[in-house]
């Protein structure tokens, strides 16, 4: 699927301890959320120091390393990619250097427009070292700090950028977190013993033994400094976007989103599965990791043994984020392993977050077979995916959607699957427990809460531009 892309920022109070420590393992507990490239900016007092590269955090960071990057205020980032490459230049926060000092950015979401924006700021002079949106929103904000003061530069960019982000900004001794007017990507705060942190899912402020204060709102900057927070509204729209897969699958199970805890939004997902799509059969089993709450919620409500019938290799990447078909097969088989005595001779009910482009789960159903399930019933905690996203989630192009040409009973064939249920577009919100209007479901419907060239769209670009230029 595009980015699932995690950020985090802190500001401590004093000054002599070292944060990148913090930010380490605020990005361990963020892992999930992309494992192409890691990197962490720092400021020390003088000079912000940054520190990237492409793998997981453990691979990308030593104790040297850590060690090097010195100061008490600082941003990071795992990077799976939405635009740009696999390169080390990708590879975030990106830093840019200007005449009044530094600025380094961290992205989690995905611009509709960076490519216009681009060419703009490249007419205007401007070098790009990456071919990442990042850069771009790096770029506009430097120009707009040299024409104003903060508040009204990134309220400047803002207007400028369309589609989702949730940034973490470090300038000098400060850390800003910035989310766009839809609060499409997640980005929450937390207290700390000793200062303040911004991350994507409030299970990075868990790892620093620290308190959930609240999510960032959409369109607002906090801005934190020496341990000290500020908040301004600078967008307000009538209605957020919060993309609905944070919920089906993104989003660790023990983080709240937007007042809602994970785990139980996915058995609340996985009961109402039960209700819509019972099965006769005698074991409920999850596909691991992302079926687990779901199939507790269908064992729950359907009174079916829940039994695990699949073990994952937990040194194995997820398939949906790898961005090669070729590995993502080769993952598959690396990474699932039947456990026979509990599939033979039984009927299953197999649980899982979605299909995408139906692979990888022909490949499971064909493992369970092949360990002697009598008859495999496939339950989906997610409405069939028909069109891509186009705002931080790599979902593949519309020919590779399995759902978006294929009925669910063609879908069913494809799959080996005895019978084939997905939750309804009606149980998904009924489960999350937010209006529909505040939830972005444009990979469910086609329809989508920004203009994007060729689809349709809930909200006018003319629009919203309307409302980015209303005071707040």
């Amino acid at each position: 699927m595009h980015d699932a892309c995690g950020v985090v920022g802190i500001s401590l109070k004093d000054e002599y301890c070292n944060v990148a420590t913090s930010i380490y393992f605020a990005l361990f507990a963020l892992q999930h959320r992309g494992q192409e490239a890691a990197g962490i900016s720092v400021h020390d007092g003088r000079a912000t120091r940054i520190h990237r590269g492409r793998g997981l955090v453990f691979e990308v960071f030593d104790d040297a390393q850590i060690s090097l990057l010195r100061g008490s205020v600082g941003i990071g980032h795992v990077r799976y990619p939405t635009t740009g490459g696999a390169c080390l230049e990708n590879c975030q926060p990106f830093l840019v250097k200007y005449k009044d000092g530094a600025v380094a950015v961290a992205h989690n979401g995905n611009l509709v427009n960076s490519a216009q924006l681009r060419e703009q700021l490249e007419q205007s002079g401007d070098i790009f070292h990456s071919t990442s949106d990042t850069e771009v929103i790096a770029h506009l904000l430097v120009r707009e700090l040299l024409k104003s003061d903060l508040q009204e530069a990134v309220k400047a960019v803002m207007r400028k950028i369309v589609g989702s982000y949730s940034l973490t900004v470090l300038m000098g001794d400060t850390v800003l977190a910035i989310r766009d007017p839809l609060g499409i990507k997640p980005l929450c705060i937390g207290q700390l013993e000793t200062g303040l942190v911004v991350a994507s899912e409030s299970a990075a402020i868990d790892t620093l033994n620290g308190t959930l204060i609240r999510d960032v709102r959409p369109g607002e900057m906090v801005v934190l400094r020496q341990g000290e927070m500020k908040s301004y509204q600078l967008t307000r729209l009538h209605n957020p976007s919060h993309c609905v897969f944070e919920y089906i699958y993104f989003a660790r199970p023990d983080s709240i989103l937007d007042g809602k805890l994970i785990y139980d939004v996915r058995v609340n997902i996985g009961a109402q599965l039960a209700e819509e799509h019972p099965a006769d059969a005698d074991t409920v089993s999850p596909v691991p990791d992302s079926g687990i709450t779901l199939a507790v919620g269908y064992h729950q409500r359907s009174g079916i043994n829940y039994l695990e019938c699949l073990m994952k290799n937990r040194y194995i990447g997820r398939t949906f984020i790898m961005p090669d078909q070729t590995m993502r097969e080769t993952a598959v088989r690396l990474k699932m392993n039947p456990i026979r005595p509990h599939i033979e001779g039984h009927e299953l009910v197999l649980v899982d977050d979605s299909i995408v482009r139906g692979t990888t789960s022909r490949r499971i159903v064909d493992l369970v077979r092949r360990a002697g399930a009598k008859k495999v019933h496939v339950r989906i905690g997610s409405p069939p995916i028909i069109a891509p996203c186009y705002l931080g989630i790599d979902m593949a192009s519309r020919e590779e959607l399995i759902a978006a040409y294929k009925t669910i009973p063609g879908v069913e064939a494809v799959i080996n699957a005895d019978s084939l249920g997905y939750v309804s577009h009606e149980g998904l919100i009924k489960a999350i427990g937010l209006p529909e209007e505040h939830l972005c479901m444009g990979c469910l419907t086609g329809v989508y809460p920004l203009e994007i060239p060729g689809e349709k769209c809930i909200m006018a670009q003319t629009k919203l531009t309307e409302y980015l230029a209303q005071p707040s």
